[in-house]
């Protein structure tokens, strides 16, 4: 069934009024951007639910936005203090900390209720189920990654600067990378079993791989890494990265295991003796 034509026009009203782009407004509502893109053009309806966090971030009534409010334009509606972003976006936030810090499974909703300070009925408003909080709590995660890898690689020097600097970040060396870390070794498991949390985890790790082989290929351009399939190379060092972080994070300091140290000298290992193109002896 395809959606009220009036219902897209409201949205539309909505995202132009809080003075953003459609793909950021989409980032803020923890939405596909394609679902809100085919939502717009008629070939594909809201869910309540996401109507409940257009709301909510626009700051409307969800009435209005349905059709059952007739106040035009939408008046503003007192909204309590919440962090910048909007609630659904702290939901998910706080969603990731505490699958971060527990695992998915033994996080409840009332649990995450408590950190928003809201009510159980608050998260179901905007997330209907488990499984719609996990797909979110997956998109978050991926669009962060995103634009960490953007903002870092933005001054790199060259190609074999940029993969430097891609593979920096993979270290889990701080508090905040080994708790990322944390979350994404707990949803690639949840993705074995959801349908939907793995379509999003393969066309995350198709992207990751697709940026990494495309540095690969401008290295060669740039004549600083030697003539490789790019996309193969790609394959195996992002799967050597993923090995190595699951590794350091079973590690504890001061055992045998493997460091952080000790990944980043592999991966750099790995790349000077299969990539880079082997600087001339004086």
């Amino acid at each position: 069934m395809q959606q009220d034509p009036e219902v897209a026009d409201r949205v539309r009203k909505v995202i132009a009024d809080a003075g953003t782009t459609q793909r950021e407004f989409a980032r803020r509502i923890v939405m596909d951007p394609s679902k809100l893109s085919r939502s717009l053009g008629g070939t594909r309806r809201f869910t309540a639910a996401e109507l409940a966090r257009i709301a909510d971030t626009g700051g409307v009534d969800a009435g209005w936005l349905l059709g059952t409010q007739t106040t035009t334009p939408p008046a503003k509606r007192e909204r309590t203090a919440v962090p910048e972003g909007g609630r659904p976006l702290q939901i998910v936030r706080e969603t990731v900390r505490l699958v971060a810090e527990r695992g998915f499974h033994a996080v409840r909703v009332a649990d995450i209720a408590e950190a928003c300070a809201t009510s159980t009925a608050a998260i179901h408003y905007h997330f209907p189920g488990r499984d719609d909080l996990l797909e979110a709590a997956v998109r978050w995660c991926m669009d962060e990654d995103t634009a960490r890898r953007a903002a870092r690689v933005a001054d790199a020097a060259d190609a074999a600067d940029e993969l430097r600097q891609l593979i920096e970040l993979q270290i889990p060396r701080t508090p905040q990378q080994r708790w990322q870390w944390s979350v994404w070794l707990d949803l690639w498991a949840e993705a074995a079993r959801s349908t939907a949390v793995g379509r999003l985890h393969a066309d995350y790790y198709r992207q990751w791989r697709a940026t990494v082989a495309d540095v690969i290929r401008r290295g060669v351009d740039q004549g600083v890494f030697r003539l490789a399939d790019p996309h193969s190379a790609a394959l195996r060092l992002t799967a050597l990265i993923d090995g190595l972080a699951t590794q350091v994070l079973a590690s504890t300091p001061g055992d045998d295991g493997t460091s952080p140290d000790d990944m980043h000298e592999a991966l750099l290992g790995y790349v000077e003796s299969t990539l880079t193109v082997p600087r001339p002896r004086n």
